[in-house]
């Protein structure tokens, strides 16, 4: 798992068997959370199975949905280098299981490996230029142009060419992702699906055609 993801690709195996070695495994039901937004935890997070979020809140409980992770993905890097307290929190979305690496074996192994910095520093580069794109979303876009652009860019080609978002995702998911409430969502959802432009079956959505420029 470790050398097929983009961080740990230039690892050698004996450096990727030390990780290994020193990281721990765990089990999560859905709803549980892993990382509060604040706390000074400091270690590496990698999604072996299942799915989480990664949300901020307000203090009336308020949420913003800043990403959705699944297997091969990772969360929690940005305490290994700056260590600052947690600026996000994580909550598993269904049985999720993780690899937890701490802060001390990862830094020895990145030591010896400038290239995982490297890989490190292009990852962190690319979560700016999202968050970038986000901000500019919920900035400059409508609530049907906010939504159409979370769900085109969560989307993954199938072999038969059509778009689906393989998560699971609610209607107040994506209100939370978008910045809306989940009424305007439901409504968008509802006349996408009428004008089958979409289906959506399980909380599956397919995208059918090419999304309309507004609505």
């Amino acid at each position: 798992m470790l050398n097929r993801m983009h961080l740990f690709s230039e690892l050698n195996p004996s450096d990727s068997d030390i990780l290994t070695q020193h990281s721990t495994t765990r089990t999560y039901p859905a709803n549980s959370i892993l990382i509060n937004e604040g706390d000074d935890t400091d270690s590496l997070y990698v999604v072996l199975q299942g799915e989480v979020k990664v949300y901020a809140s307000d203090e009336n409980g308020k949420e913003v949905i800043l990403n959705i992770l699944g297997p091969g993905e990772y969360f929690g890097e940005l305490a290994l280098v700056d260590n600052e307290p947690r600026s996000a929190s994580v909550k598993t979305i269904q049985p999720t299981k993780v690899m937890i690496i701490a802060k001390a074996e990862f830094k020895k192994v990145l030591a010896d490996n400038p290239d995982m910095a490297f890989n490190m520093i292009q990852s962190l580069a690319k979560q700016v230029r999202d968050l970038t794109n986000n901000v500019k979303s919920l900035a400059l876009m409508d609530v049907y142009g906010r939504v159409a652009h979370t769900l085109l860019d969560l989307a993954s080609e199938m072999e038969d060419g059509k778009m689906v978002v393989n998560q699971k995702l609610t209607h107040q998911d994506i209100a939370d992702m978008v910045g809306a409430s989940r009424e305007m969502v439901s409504r968008i959802l509802k006349d996408l699906v009428n004008g089958g432009y979409i289906s959506i079956k399980s909380k599956i959505v397919t995208i059918n055609e090419k999304l309309p420029a507004g609505w």
